[in-house]
């Protein structure tokens, strides 16, 4: 039903009228008023329903409030109720009036109530490891393999007491000790009597003779006690944590300590005391004895021990399996104690004797490769890195290392001052290489001899930092000595023949002059070369191919964090000694190209390089001077024709022959082929040019004048040739002469030709016209028409160094072209 407008609000009335305005507006909106109501009607009834459905959820959570909160007080009122109750009683039971005073006295009896229960927990826990210690040692005697469960039992319970104390802060200390004294009282008691059992076993077998008592009765009592031991120290063995990068150190297993007993007593008397076997100069004694223990009964071991490590392996799990994965290694291990206590005593008493202690860590490292090589000996069998040995104890562990390494270099450098000043250190070898390479000198092959040497004895160490070290203290430092000697030597040869040098030395000069000092000089050349090659071939060899390799990665691992390469060496210290690609591979964070030995190579390249050139200075300056009285001959153009054949080289040339054979001849023999042909060649073209300037572009010359040039020329190279001996090829003084030969074909032109053939026969046939030599006028006539004739007569004369400028030059040098 439509409420009366009267009824309405202001705000309601305001309303109907702006709807009733906004849906009638003109008269055509009257049309569709039935529709208009029809539309209010339903709305209004759609809008009813939803109200009498919001009072009746409005009812219904009213009364789920009123429901809640009578629930609430319900509880409360039981809640104080209990409280109540509560606090009644605990004053009952304390006999206390205060509440708060009654609950503080029921906590303390609770607590006394607690430490009771723990006590009664502690003495439960004592009586029973008593009654497992009682029941171990009743078992020993009739049953020994029955002890080992109890025990095993108390073994785990003070393990369990130990990991739970920190957890309880440090709780129940006394406890622990006790029960862990329990177990190892109970320990050592079944050990002692399992070892007797076990050494009345081996004294029936006649252990450790190399003949053994060993049938089958004893064989299984054998086999019994080793178990029984074995099953002892099982709850002791350490379980492989995977999560650990760190090698494991096996344990000495207690049959096996047992059966090393009787060796170690063998081995303190043999090397102990005055025994003439103890000798401190002959440590290979007692490590040779070492070596004869295992070879002698490895094999026992090996074939006996190791099926019931098999077993045992099975039976304890994957955790500490590896405990039993091999008898031979195990034998190993309880025979290295023995080595280490020796080691100990032994130390101290050489220490003061160096070329004892170097004989001894010599000695030493050669059992480590005889253990390894031959034993294939791995502590842990789950690492890939070999056994790192007792050097390494030695050296690193007990800290003898640089001790040992001042040793070593005191020695080598010792023996580096005895080659050097050896009377015969200079002399060039010409036996120690092969006949076609570069000769060093006898100190340059002995020094390389020391330090081979000394790459042999620390190639066996472990540890890449000590062999680093050796590497740098050591060998790159004779290196570097044996090239400062070379380098001052040719410091001095310099100073020598300088200006200055002739004038102090006065009548010595013949020491550096002519073969003497090109001597001086290939001592340098050759000792540089050498050491240099021999870098090179070391750079290629497994050993320090491997060591460059491993120094690249600890770069690479290292480049962020600037932690040292080796010991106290940085990237830059390292980079410094060997090679600069060490610090740029670092910077890029990539392997490099590079060796070990690039720096040392380097400045032996240069060492090489500076005196082959002053080999060839030295050489072409003789040459020079030898040449000056050749260059005053001034007959060329009235030399007569001479019918000798072949033509004697003129006399002013014969100076220039002797220096140029004697000079060379020595070089054949002292250098290698590929350097001499390079000096050759820088010598004849020095002649090739002192000849042109001075002889030939200086002279007039007739005809046999020019034959006679022609003729020295070749004597020249045929000395030379001749003075090269096997290094020499066919023509090849003559080819690198070959501007100076196109100008002497020019010179030499005969003066017959073509033009004095039109004169002959007219029979004469026109191919053997074309054939014939090209004559002197017919050259000048077309070499001096123009550029282009010049370039053709010359191509016809096979010159082709030569421009068309110095052919005109070299044919004006004929006095009949200049007439």
């Amino acid at each position: 039903m439509a409420t009366p407008t009267s009824t309405l609000s202001p705000h309601e009335r305001t309303r109907v009228e702006d709807y009733l305005n906004d849906k009638i507006q003109v008269s055509a909106d009257f049309e569709s008023l039935d529709s208009l109501l029809s539309s209010l009607r339903s709305q209004h009834e759609l809008q009813r329903k939803q109200l009498a459905e919001a009072q009746e959820a409005l009812s219904k959570a009213t009364k789920a409030s009123s429901d809640h909160a009578e629930a609430t007080r319900k509880r409360a009122e039981a809640f104080n109720e209990h409280q109540a109750d509560i606090d009644r009683r605990l004053k009952a039971l304390t006999r206390s009036d205060a509440s708060d005073e009654a609950a503080k006295r029921f906590e303390a009896s609770i607590e006394k109530l607690r430490k009771l229960e723990l006590s009664k927990g502690y003495v439960s826990l004592l009586k029973e490891a008593e009654e497992l210690s009682k029941k171990a040692l009743t078992s020993i005697q009739s049953s020994p393999k029955s002890a080992i469960k109890p025990y095993t039992r108390l073994r785990t319970i003070v393990q369990s007491l130990k990991e739970a104390q920190p957890a309880a802060e440090g709780a129940a200390p006394h406890l622990i000790d006790y029960v862990g004294k329990l177990a190892s009282a109970l320990r050592d008691h079944m050990k002692t009597d399992f070892t007797k059992r076990l050494l009345g076993t081996l004294e029936e077998m006649k252990w450790p003779s190399k003949d053994l008592y060993f049938p089958d009765n004893l064989r299984a009592q054998w086999r019994e006690y080793v178990e029984l031991l074995l099953d002892l120290q099982t709850p002791e063995l350490h379980s492989r944590d995977t999560s650990k990068e760190e090698p494991l150190k096996p344990p000495i297993l207690l049959p096996l300590e047992v059966m090393v007993h009787p060796l170690e007593l063998r081995f303190k008397y043999h090397f102990s005391g005055d025994r003439p076997t103890n000798r401190l100069d002959k440590p290979e004694y007692f490590l040779a004895h070492l070596t004869d223990l295992l070879n002698n009964f490895g094999g026992f071991f090996a074939s006996t021990l190791q099926p019931i490590f098999d077993e045992k392996a099975q039976a304890v799990g994957s955790d500490l399996e590896w405990n039993f994965y091999n008898a031979s290694h195990a034998y190993i291990t309880a025979l290295l104690p023995i080595l280490r206590h020796k080691i100990t005593s032994y130390l101290p008493q050489i220490s003061s004797h160096p070329q004892l202690l170097s004989h001894f860590v010599h000695e030493l490292m050669n059992f480590d490769n005889e253990i390894r090589e031959s034993w294939n000996y791995l502590p842990d069998p789950y690492t890939d890195d070999n056994w790192k040995g007792m050097t390494w104890e030695v050296l690193t562990e007990q800290g003898w290392f640089e001790r040992w390494l001042q040793v070593e270099k005191d020695f080598a450098l010792a023996r580096y001052k005895e080659i050097v000043d050896a009377p015969d250190s200079g002399h060039i070898d010409y036996d120690g290489v092969d006949r076609s390479a570069t000769k060093p000198t006898k100190a340059a092959i002995r020094v390389n001899d020391l330090l081979e040497t000394i790459t042999e004895r620390y190639q066996p160490l472990s540890s890449f930092s000590q062999k680093l070290r050796f590497l740098i203290d050591i060998q790159i430092t004779i290196f570097d000595q044996f090239h400062e000697r070379l380098h001052s030597a040719l410091e001095a040869y310099l100073a020598m023949t300088s200006t200055i040098g002739r004038t102090v030395q006065g009548a010595d000069g013949t020491s550096v002059e002519g073969v003497a000092g090109l001597e001086r000089l290939s001592r340098v050349f050759g000792s540089a070369e050498y050491l240099e090659k021999k870098m090179e071939d070391w750079s290629n060899e497994v050993f320090f191919v491997e060591l460059w390799s491993e120094l690249q990665e600890r770069v690479r691992q290292n480049k962020d964090g600037g932690k040292n390469v080796a010991g106290s060496m940085s990237v830059a210290d390292v980079a410094s000694r060997t090679s600069q690609a060490v610090a740029n591979g670092n910077e890029h964070g990539e392997a490099s190209e590079g060796a070990l030995f690039d720096e040392t190579a380097s400045a032996y390249r240069r060492l090489r390089l500076r005196s082959e050139s002053i080999i060839t200075s030295t050489l072409t300056s003789n040459m020079r001077t030898a040449l000056k009285p050749y260059s005053r001959v001034s007959t060329w153009a009235t030399i007569s024709a001479s019918l000798a054949s072949p033509l004697p080289p003129t006399s002013d040339l014969a100076p220039t022959m002797r220096t140029l054979s004697s000079e060379i001849s020595f070089l054949s023999r002292t250098l290698g082929i590929a350097p001499l042909r390079r000096i050759v060649r820088q010598v004849l073209l020095s002649i090739q040019t002192y000849i042109w300037n001075n002889v030939l572009t200086r002279n007039m010359f007739s005809a046999a004048g020019a034959t006679q040039l022609i003729s020295d020329v070749e004597h020249l190279c045929n000395v030379i040739d001749v003075a090269l001996g096997p290094a020499a090829q066919v023509g090849s003084s003559a080819n690198v002469l070959r501007k100076l030969n196109e100008g002497l074909t020019l010179l030499g032109l005969s003066i017959s030709g073509p033009k004095a053939a039109e004169n002959g026969s007219a029979s004469q046939d026109s191919d053997q016209q074309e054939t014939a030599p090209l004559g002197l006028w017919d050259v000048e006539k077309r070499l001096f028409k123009d550029n282009e004739s010049a370039r053709v007569v010359l191509g016809e004369l096979n010159i082709e160094t030569l421009s068309e400028a110095e052919g005109r030059s070299v044919l004006e040098r004929r006095v009949e072209i200049n007439s």
